[in-house]
């Protein structure tokens, strides 16, 4: 394959997207990312340049938002592959859900579209976990990509339906309009590892919360973990590869740990930042007790006590893909980056 291809990252300055930008170049494609606006430009230049690319030569910015027409088809223009990464995340729980629901739909049906009109060979889109295995509850039950999580179920968050909406919108998409134009979609669960900047991923909220001691007792969570060096190795691996054309993969490094767990974890081997981490376990009843009350307690009920037996096996054997870091490893990561970078004082 000549590498001098193309490709378009859509939302460059996220946690995956611009370790997927990192790899690529490395890898020596040609790279065009979007940004919301281009005043995040340098924002991305110091994050690759944090990520050992000093001069990212190869690398092209255009301004586009996931809700506008303009500029989708400068982005999609002479690129072979999109990496579709980007998709509407809320700090706080939306009054409407149609916030974070409308966006991730619109916005991906916005870049397929496009990228079919452009003569795209194939589209890799970001989903996640809760749109697989979400409305698994049975430990013993192996979960793979042939599951679909049920995006009307209770104590679903918009953010899990939108992913759900805006995957089965794509593959709807796909089936009815998408011509030669192939498909495949990434399923990761909660995603640390290191950030390259202050832009960092979701999860990495429970680890800013134990390590600040504003978590005072540790809720009984189960987390799967995947690290974003290899969720951005698996974008690239399901780009290529000639069998990953109409596929879903999971992404996940290893079995799952409970935030418990990680405080134990923390308190053992990171000694010098984890001072504040409390190590109290909080009873489930006294979490949804809380929900009553608070939307981030409510949010978070319905998880508790839930192990989730999430299988990678598919990944590894079709694209041959191995994670290159534990749980542990991750979560190690993540800690000091977050230090480095000044997310976490």
């Amino acid at each position: 394959m000549d590498k001098k291809e193309t490709v378009l990252v859509t939302g460059g300055t996220g946690f995956v997207g611009v370790h997927c930008i990192l790899q690529l170049l490395q890898k020596g494609y040609r790279v065009k990312t979007t940004l919301r606006t281009m005043n995040r430009k340098e924002e991305v230049l110091d994050m690759l340049r944090n990520g050992g690319i000093a001069t990212p030569d190869g690398l092209e910015f255009v301004e586009a938002d996931l809700m506008k027409d303009a500029n989708w088809d400068k982005a999609v223009k002479d690129c072979r592959f999109v990496l579709h990464v980007a998709s509407p995340m809320a700090t706080v729980i939306p009054r409407d859900e149609n916030e974070v629901i409308r966006p991730a739909v619109d916005g991906t049906l916005r870049v397929l579209t496009a990228a079919k009109n452009a003569g795209v060979k194939r589209v890799v889109l970001t989903s996640n976990f809760g749109a697989v295995g979400y409305s698994h509850k049975d430990p013993h039950t192996v979960i793979t990509e042939e599951e679909w999580s049920n995006p009307h179920q209770k104590g679903m968050t918009a953010y899990n339906r939108s992913k759900i909406l805006a995957e089965r919108a794509a593959w709807d998409f796909i089936r009815k309009e998408g011509e030669q134009m192939e498909l495949a979609v990434i399923n990761p669960v909660a995603i640390f590892g290191p950030t390259l900047g202050r832009d960092i991923s979701g999860s990495f909220a429970f680890l800013t919360h134990m390590l600040d001691g504003s978590m005072k007792s540790i809720p009984q969570l189960n987390m799967n973990i995947a690290d974003v060096r290899d969720v951005a190795d698996l974008h690239i691996r399901a780009m290529t590869h000639p069998g990953a054309s109409g596929q879903r993969f999971l992404a996940l490094s290893g079995g799952a740990m409970s935030l418990p767990e990680m405080a134990v974890f923390l308190k053992k081997e990171m000694p010098g930042v984890s001072q504040k981490v409390s190590t109290k376990v909080l009873s489930n009843g006294l979490v949804r007790l809380a929900g009553l009350f608070n939307k981030q307690a409510k949010a978070i009920a319905p998880l508790l006590g839930v192990s989730r037996n999430v299988s990678n096996a598919k990944a590894k054997k079709m694209l041959d893909w191995q994670p290159i870091a534990t749980n542990e490893q991750a979560i190690v990561a993540s800690v000091e980056s977050m230090i480095k970078f000044g997310v976490l004082q």
